[in-house]
């Protein structure tokens, strides 16, 4: 199966504007994005972006940019736009956020994808405590059927645990990263944004409401995501403390 990765980088964040091309270690995020996401077995990896300073610096250290529109309402759409023309039977989201993604969990996904469930998207959960992602809306939790398929994802604590409940086994924290079979991602972002996307603001239960099955393989692989600054400050502490480098496969666990 043809398969490319995507990393839409927008440089106009909302709480960190221009944080695609902020150093990390001496390097940009969006390189230590792109130089994880090479070491994984997709054969073509591109920039989808709308900035002309973003292409500039993947072209510099080696990279494909590709220009997209400004106006997409959604990375999915920048992503649809960027493979216009490629051959490619499955398309994976890199999150262009995630500098410490390991390049296995593409690998996994290329995996489920490639197995006899043929699900329309594929995505990660990660296990984690109840009291670590209950009152953080900024972390999704997913809940899932028997088979591994994704029932519902939330900012909310879910499932909720009622007074003489059972806890579940495990909480799930959802990880953005996404598979899409080429028809489905077609689909998706054809589809109008869905009642549910609407009110939790979360654009993969428009997928959901239209029927589509979304595969969750699980892992205890994380990455560290960087959304603010200090966010920044962070992670430039735990590469440090930790010795990793873009190239490498190092990697923490939830």
């Amino acid at each position: 199966m043809k398969t490319v990765a995507v990393i839409p980088s927008r440089y106009g964040s909302t709480r960190f504007p221009g944080k695609a091309l902020q150093l990390l270690g001496g390097k940009p995020i969006v390189q230590w994005v792109w130089e994880r996401t090479v070491q994984s077995k997709v054969e073509t990896v591109l920039v989808a972006t709308d900035d002309e300073r973003i292409a500039q610096a993947v072209t510099a250290f080696g990279g494909k940019a590709v220009m997209t529109s400004a106006n997409h309402p959604s990375g999915s759409d920048r992503i649809w736009e960027a493979v216009q023309g490629l051959d490619a039977e499955l398309i994976i989201n890199v999150q262009g956020d995630e500098p410490l993604m390991p390049p296995e969990i593409i690998n996994d996904l290329i995996d489920a994808m490639e197995g006899p469930d043929k699900p329309d998207m594929g995505t990660v959960a990660v296990p984690c405590a109840r009291e670590d992602v209950a009152c953080n809306p900024n972390l999704p939790k997913v809940v899932l059927s028997a088979d591994g398929n994704a029932l519902y994802f939330s900012r909310a604590m879910i499932p909720f645990l009622r007074e003489g409940g059972t806890e579940m086994p495990e909480i799930y924290r959802h990880w953005g990263i996404y598979a899409y079979r080429r028809e489905a991602l077609k689909r998706f972002v054809s589809l109008p944004e869905g009642n549910l996307e609407k009110c939790e603001k979360l654009e993969q239960l428009r997928a959901l409401e239209n029927g589509m099955k979304i595969k969750v393989i699980k892992t205890h692989f994380d990455s560290i995501d960087i959304n603010t600054p200090e966010d920044l400050v962070q992670a430039e502490e735990f590469i440090r403390t930790h010795g990793i480098s873009a190239e490498g496969k190092d990697r923490k666990s939830c």
